[in-house]
């Protein structure tokens, strides 16, 4: 993996960035919970959740709306779910862990751009890495949901800061389908991550795989 080439190096952010996956899965359970579902509910969302890992929040609490709890998607109970998600979130991700070697990463990477493009709340996701002091690493933006990643990576691209060549650090099949479709390299990180099945999909796809960021540097 010769990082030299790459102009944007673009990073998810829960099990790439931090070790959150398992914090996302607690949250999703626990607001589901604190809105009334039952145990059953709460589980199929996180089933759901885990099922489409990488997708914004904004569309699995539409579907715990109308295909779990069958309930409309109205506003004021979109509203009341992503504020319980979100408080339970922010709060946890301030206590993660964060992927060793970042700091060096940066330091081997000065050539390129850093770019963040994640699932989770852009403004949670802003909020959280300036209090963790990271956010100045990802001088090319910050960005998340509501917005969906191959969407995301689409406007970039069309504009100047998402510069080519790219590479993609993810965690997801909805990483590597988002990298690929816009024509970015991909890397697997696999120390945290959720996906289920991950080593026979990379194998599938001939994907290069990475137990941490810091492997890179190797």
């Amino acid at each position: 993996m010769d990082l030299k080439r790459y102009k944007t190096l673009v990073f998810d952010c829960d099990g790439v960035i931090l070790d959150s996956n398992q914090l996302k899965i607690q949250a999703y359970y626990d607001t589901a919970i604190g809105f009334g579902a039952n145990e059953a509910q709460a589980q199929a969302l996180v089933d759901y959740h885990v099922q489409l890992g990488g997708i914004s929040r904004y569309h699995k609490f539409e579907y715990f709306l109308r295909e779990i709890t069958h309930q409309p998607v109205q506003d004021h109970l979109m509203k009341d779910l992503l504020q319980r998600f979100s408080h339970e979130v922010v709060q946890g991700l301030l206590k993660c862990e964060m992927a060793p070697g970042l700091q060096e990463l940066r330091q081997a990477t000065l050539h390129s751009k850093w770019m963040l493009v994640s699932g989770g709340d852009q403004a949670e996701k802003r909020t959280v890495f300036a209090k963790l002091g990271i956010d100045k690493l990802f001088d090319a933006g910050i960005f998340g949901s509501p917005d969906y990643k191959d969407d995301i990576l689409a406007r970039e691209k069309a504009g100047s800061s998402l510069q080519q060549p790219a590479i993609f650090f993810g965690d997801s099949r909805y990483d590597h389908e988002a990298a690929t479709g816009a024509g970015f390299d991909f890397v697997f990180v696999s120390g945290w991550t959720d996906f289920i099945g991950w080593q026979e999909y990379c194998t599938k796809h001939n994907i290069t795989v990475i137990t941490r960021l810091e492997d890179s540097l190797a």
